[in-house]
């Protein structure tokens, strides 16, 4: 397996547990889904969509954009417009806004070759404004590992608000649930 297949299927991974990720939050009332918890982004749903933004963003700048924003970012708003706007309000919208962007990466990650994982990509950063050159391969690796991380914290927030029948995230059960 290549280094591009590697990332490809890391990323796989990402999209499928992400799935879960969501059947999950379905499953939850709405109080539980903006419940506050004092781990993640602070609820189910400002960790989910924190999750959904940072794969906008990081997609955004492996495909040029130094600046990128996610839909509804404060730090992206034009002058005049209201708090808000274009962030996704409800779970199956944000399911179907992460339903296009899972097949900008897939498109994205099909042409990837081992030769640009070295490559550098200009990102400015979001709270401080600093503009770094990273491998593309860490950021390729870090939106997984971000993930990775993120998903641990909303299955703790869905056990904390009492969901029972938790998601099997991990890697080796998709791997299992493809060999069948």
């Amino acid at each position: 397996m290549s280094a591009a297949e590697l990332i490809r299927r890391l990323h796989q991974h990402r999209m499928w547990a992400n799935g879960r990720l969501i059947e999950a939050a379905d499953a939850v009332s709405e109080h539980a889904l903006r419940q506050p918890f004092a781990i993640g982004q602070g609820s189910i749903w400002k960790t989910l969509t924190h999750l959904y933004a940072a794969e906008y963003v990081w997609l955004a700048a492996l495909q040029g954009d130094a600046q990128p924003v996610a839909p509804g970012d404060l730090a992206g708003k034009l002058p005049g417009n209201q708090e808000g706007d274009d962030a996704a309000t409800t779970l199956q919208e944000l399911q179907s806004r992460w339903s296009e962007l899972d097949g900008l990466w897939r498109s994205y990650l099909a042409q990837l070759t081992d030769e640009e994982l070295d490559q550098r990509v200009e990102k400015v950063a979001s709270l401080s404004g600093k503009r770094s050159a990273i491998r593309r391969a860490d950021i390729l690796l870090h939106v997984c590992t971000h993930a990775q991380y993120t998903t641990a914290q909303l299955i703790n927030m869905l056990r904390q608000a009492g969901h029972t029948d938790l998601p099997d995230v991990m890697l080796i059960s998709m791997a299992r649930a493809e060999s069948l």
